[in-house]
């Protein structure tokens, strides 16, 4: 079991640098509490890796993902407008925090479980749960992937405490986009480079939309700025 584990832990941390899943993890890092996202990602991977180990070992075939990914794109648009949207939370409600904090660790478990159905960690975790013991594996992947993502958490909260809240959500919300367009066209049009051709047009679009708003921003200042100068002069 423990070089089950070990081969396992190697390879899924390996597997996961640069995957999506850590760009998700920065992605809700910036948005959110560190313990909070490492929650839900830990949550997510077992129940996902805990299926994975079953596939391998107990049936030895994959399961259909086409259907899951154009769900999971689906939903990561819903948390891209939630983003948008923004926390209408002021510091004295507690209750509120409360459940907005539980909200945001079903979101995160929610993705991280629809993003890693079918994704190549967990098709690697069904490789190795074929030939070595499966408990090893289970263990073993898991605690690859959340050291793996845990890095990129590192990373967010890091950026968080030097960029915009304004910005922070801006970005967030459009990595949220590109990861819905890939994921739903991974579903939709499976071994095409019809996602990556999604993701850049979502980023296209994004681009022009910040720029226009950040154009009428300046232009919205430079007016109340000359408003006020008047005022005074008067």
């Amino acid at each position: 079991m423990l070089s089950a584990l070990l081969l396992s832990f190697a390879v899924i941390f390996v597997a996961e640098l640069g995957d999506k899943s850590q760009l998700m993890a920065m992605t809700f890092a910036l948005r959110y509490k560190w313990y909070v996202v490492i929650g839900g990602i830990t949550v997510a991977t077992t129940v996902v890796h805990l299926v994975s180990v079953a596939v391998g070992h107990f049936l030895g075939v994959s399961i259909p993902t086409e259907a899951i990914s154009i769900v999971g794109g689906i939903a990561f648009v819903i948390f891209g407008l939630w983003t948008l949207r923004g926390d209408s939370l002021s510091d004295d409600e507690g209750a509120k925090a409360s459940r907005v904090t539980k909200s945001a660790f079903l979101a995160i478990a929610s993705a991280f479980f629809l993003a890693e159905l079918g994704d190549k960690t967990m098709l690697a975790t069904v490789t190795l749960a074929a030939d070595n013991d499966w408990v090893g594996v289970w263990i073993g992947s898991t605690i690859g992937m959340v050291a793996a993502d845990a890095l990129a958490i590192v990373v967010g909260a890091v950026l968080g405490k030097h960029l915009p809240e304004r910005m922070i959500q801006y970005g967030a919300a459009i990595l949220f986009f590109v990861f819905g367009a890939v994921l739903f066209f991974e579903g939709l049009m499976p071994g095409t480079a019809a996602p990556y051709i999604a993701a850049g047009a979502v980023v296209a679009i994004s681009a022009v939309v910040v720029a226009v708003f950040v154009r009428r921003s300046r232009t919205r200042a430079a007016r109340e700025s000359e408003k006020q100068d008047t005022i005074e002069r008067a």
